[in-house]
C-alpha cells in the first residue's frame, strides 16, 4: 500500500491564556458568527485557521497551553472570562465548542514543530 504524504505549512500564534485565545478568535470571527470550534489536545487548546490559497496547505495555529473538557463554553468579551454552559442562548456572547479528538494529524505536526 502506498502512502501519500501532504506537506502542510503551519504558522503559530501563541497566547498565555485560554481567555486570550478566545479573545483573538472572537475578534477575528465573521460578523454574526458566535459559535467557534476549538480542540483540547495534548495539553494545548488550539484552533486552526486556513491561510492563503484554496488548496489549504497553510494554517495559522492559535494556541495556549491548557485543557478544556468537551462541551460548550460561553465567552464574555468584556470581562474576558468563560464558563461551561449547557446550551447556546445569548446572541451577545461568543460560544466555543471544545472537542477532544482522539487524533489530529495537523495538530500533531504543529506540536512537533514547537
Amino acid at each position: 500500500m502506498r502512502r501519500i504524504t501532504k506537506i502542510v505549512h503551519i504558522e503559530f500564534e501563541e497566547f498565555d491564556t485560554i481567555e486570550d485565545v478566545f479573545m483573538y478568535m472572537a475578534s477575528a470571527a465573521p460578523p454574526m458568527k458566535n459559535t467557534m470550534p476549538v480542540n483540547s489536545y495534548k495539553g494545548f487548546v488550539v484552533s486552526f485557521i486556513p491561510l492563503g490559497s484554496a488548496n489549504g496547505d497553510t494554517y495559522l495555529m492559535i494556541y495556549a497551553k491548557g485543557t478544556l473538557e468537551p462541551g460548550i463554553y460561553e465567552f464574555d468579551f468584556t470581562s474576558k472570562s468563560f464558563k461551561k454552559v449547557d446550551s447556546i442562548e445569548r446572541a451577545d456572547k461568543n460560544y466555543f465548542i471544545s472537542l477532544t479528538p482522539k487524533r489530529n494529524t495537523i495538530a500533531d505536526a504543529a506540536i512537533e514543530q514547537l
